[in-house]
């Protein structure tokens, strides 16, 4: 007769979650104050995972811990599967990958940050954590640090998927400032004025999405100076901040004025008061859009133990997977650890990276040379995949119908006046054919009105 596991109450702490719990306490009481009540409770359990990574250790004779078949010594598999698999053995294609994903990935990642940016060096940073894509790296951040009621910080052009997960699905109350100055670049005073609005005690999400999706907008170095400065001044003030920088569409920066590193590398062990998140992945690096694979890093400074609460808080992340996906795809960490130590990756990187460039500068160079300034106004871009276009006297989402039907073109209904083009999408050569009939449509549907 198997023995009963002791039922335990919904909202009780664990001890194995206590334990954490404690050394975040300890090591820094303001992170502990940003957990969250799943924050408080989530921990990794000393459970099948761990008792099977210790098996793989050890267990040299027979190993019947993990829940897979094998045969001959290797993962059973189906040869119809495994034939599309040529340069993957057995174990890299199908095997279980560890919950906060390959050793050797996380490692490689973790050195592929400090090449691109260099200001990480000697600073507190986690080997950066495998999640599937960069939404469930968003995810886990919020799981960690969200509760009902609790406000996150945004730009008012955001991706609106932002929405759906901090709003809808959290709950949180949504802050939103002016992504523009009036001068056309980032609106850091209006950051300022709505972190100004945080009391002191409170805990805010701060997310800063740089190149932005959906404006293709990214700071300049001087911008990011100011940006770092407010967010110290507020907590210096006694605010709680988790900054979020979501780099889903890092290193797609065309101008040399940006910041060429992310904010994270500025933000990193700054402030006992600022955990910074980094939130980024191969998706839009190495073009591998359909492998659902993200990466999230975290730096904090730690009273006594930087390695403890490092740790402490890797097994929370790795908790709140384990609860939610239990782990991420095996096939694509391992086909990624195989190009990242590849020698043509970083000439490959450069020749996609190249020819993005040379569509955002012509579509650059076509919006300026105000020929369609009768009908939009286009938002600064210099970055990533998109721009957005301000329609004048048009309903975005009635434009984007009448395009589709009358000229067989798909562009984004963002909000009520703007649209989103994805110029990533569109050969160079066709780029000024594209704006041209986007125009003629626009007019048209402006005559009937």
């Amino acid at each position: 007769m198997s023995q009963q596991r002791p039922q335990a109450s919904s909202g009780e702490i664990r001890p194995l979650a206590a334990e954490l719990n404690a050394v975040i306490e300890r090591e820094n009481r303001h992170v502990y104050a940003m957990l969250s009540d799943l924050g408080k409770r989530i921990y990794f359990p000393k459970g099948i995972l761990r008792q099977s990574a210790e098996a793989k250790e050890k267990a040299k004779r027979f190993d019947a811990t993990i829940g897979i078949a094998r045969e001959n010594g290797k993962p059973m598999f189906l040869a119809s599967v495994m034939q599309h698999f040529r340069d993957l053995t057995p174990a890299e294609a199908l095997a279980y990958a560890p919950a906060t994903g390959q050793p050797e990935l996380r490692r490689r990642w973790r050195e592929l940050l400090l090449a691109k940016n260099p200001s990480l060096a000697g600073k507190p940073f986690s080997t950066p954590i495998v999640t599937s894509g960069v939404t469930h790296a968003l995810s886990l951040s919020a799981d960690l640090f969200l509760d009902k009621g609790d406000t996150v910080v945004l730009p008012h052009k955001f991706w609106e998927n932002y929405d759906l997960l901090f709003a809808a699905r959290c709950q949180a109350q949504l802050l939103l400032y002016p992504l523009f100055s009036a001068a056309g670049g980032f609106n850091v005073e209006g950051l300022r004025d709505a972190l100004a609005a945080r009391p002191s005690g409170s805990k805010s999400v701060v997310v800063l999405n740089f190149p932005n999706n959906p404006t293709g907008y990214s700071i300049t170095r001087t911008e990011a100076d100011t940006t770092v400065a407010v967010l110290t001044a507020a907590a210096d003030r006694g605010c709680n901040l988790v900054v979020v920088s979501d780099d889903a569409y890092f290193g797609l920066f065309y101008d040399e004025d940006l910041l060429q590193e992310s904010l994270f590398a500025r933000l990193a062990g700054r402030h006992d008061r600022m955990l910074a998140i980094k939130v980024d992945g191969p998706t839009k690096e190495q073009f591998v859009w359909g492998f659902r694979m993200g990466m999230l890093t975290f730096s904090v400074r730690a009273a006594h133990d930087q390695q403890a609460l490092t740790m402490a808080l890797e097994e929370k992340l790795g908790g709140a997977i384990r609860s939610a996906i239990s782990n991420c795809s095996q096939p694509a960490q391992s086909v990624l650890i195989k190009a990242l130590t590849g020698e043509a990756v970083a000439a490959e990187q450069k020749e996609k990276r190249a020819i993005l460039e040379a569509r955002a500068r012509e579509s650059q160079r076509i919006l300026d040379s105000g020929d369609f300034s009768d009908v939009w106004d286009a938002y600064p871009f210099n970055s990533g995949y998109f721009l957005c276009l301000k329609l004048k006297g048009l309903s975005a989402d009635g434009y984007r119908k009448h395009l589709l039907e009358t000229r067989g073109i798909g562009v984004i209904a963002d909000g009520e006046t703007d649209v989103r083009v994805a110029f990533s999408a569109v050969e160079l050569a066709d780029l000024p054919e594209l704006y041209a009939t986007m125009a003629e449509a626009a007019r048209e549907l402006g005559k009937t009105k």
